[in-house]
């Protein structure tokens, strides 16, 4: 699943930092810019991934264009969070009316999808 955060950007003399205001104690720093953004990236990630195997909230992201920085710039930072969690699929067994089950199938919907879906936009909350 992909996560996106906004990020406030320091400059430093030879390096630049980086915070996420929604997630208090996350943050890194880089030599440059793409250095920042991508230790920015994996910070994230790695902080998302503690908080959801320690079954612990997720904060929503902030809007953007609320965030005021006096010495920075902010933006937007991404995870996809599937390539840093264990993949390894878990079979389960669920009931569904038929009705709803023909109907899926007709319309070639992927159930193992539309669950992991439906469980990860449920513990965001």
């Amino acid at each position: 699943m992909l996560f996106v955060y906004p990020a406030i950007f320091h400059k430093e003399t030879d390096s630049y930092w980086v915070e996420f205001p929604d997630l208090e104690g996350c943050h890194t720093y880089g030599s440059s810019i793409s250095d920042t953004m991508e230790a920015a990236q994996e910070a994230l990630a790695a902080y998302l991934l503690t908080l959801l195997e320690q079954n612990k909230a997720i904060a929503s992201p902030s809007d953007i264009s609320a965030i005021h920085v006096k010495d920075g710039f902010s933006s937007l930072v991404s995870c996809d969070m599937n390539q840093y969690k264990d993949t390894k699929a878990v079979k389960k067994t669920l009931t569904i009316p038929s009705w709803l089950n023909d109907r899926a199938i007709s319309m070639g919907i992927n159930f193992s999808q539309v669950l992991q879906e439906a469980l990860l936009s449920k513990i965001q909350v």
